[in-house]
């Protein structure tokens, strides 16, 4: 009965990452270290985020969830852009490049767009190989939320509210 209920637990538990509602929550980890190369050629660093709360999302124009989502987060840039919170757009190395700008451009993405065309990225940012995958971090430069599969937008915003609220 015991191996019946654990192996249910893991069942259930698949079956939310796979459907995109795991999340993962750590208040200790500093973000890594990374330079991301943006579409238009210039590049920022993760020490550029500092004192800004920044979502950063790992996602493929291949990817239905991330393509589904991405509206959502352009909003939510949107809606606390002026206050002090960013967005990274971080397309995964095996998503062609033109795929990506033409992506960016047609949707008018109004946040910066790079691409990791090594894996490096995704790599220090946790091993990413799920999309989406996306971290809150705060303005201290440490994750504060890690989201596998599309956020809770409601939880997000309250989220991002929070950290917006603290002093640096």
């Amino acid at each position: 009965m015991k191996l019946k209920h654990f192996l249910t637990g893991a069942v259930v538990a698949a079956v939310l990452v796979a459907g995109g509602v795991w999340a993962m929550r750590s208040t200790t980890t500093v973000a890594p270290d990374s330079t991301f190369v943006l579409l238009d050629g210039s590049r920022t660093t993760t020490s550029d985020l500092h004192g800004r709360v920044t979502l950063v999302n790992f996602w493929a124009t291949s990817c239905t969830t991330c393509v589904a989502e991405m509206p959502r987060i352009a909003s939510t840039y949107d809606k606390y852009k002026d206050r002090g919170y960013d967005t990274l757009a971080v397309a995964m190395s095996y998503d062609p490049p033109s795929y990506v700008v033409n992506y960016a451009q047609t949707r008018k993405l109004p946040f910066p767009v790079a691409i990791d065309n090594t894996g490096a990225i995704a790599k220090a940012w946790g091993e990413v190989q799920l999309t989406p995958t996306s971290y809150l971090v705060d303005k201290q430069g440490r994750i504060v939320k890690r989201y596998v599969g599309e956020p809770d937008f409601a939880e997000l915003h309250q989220l991002i509210e929070q950290l917006l609220s603290q002093t640096t």
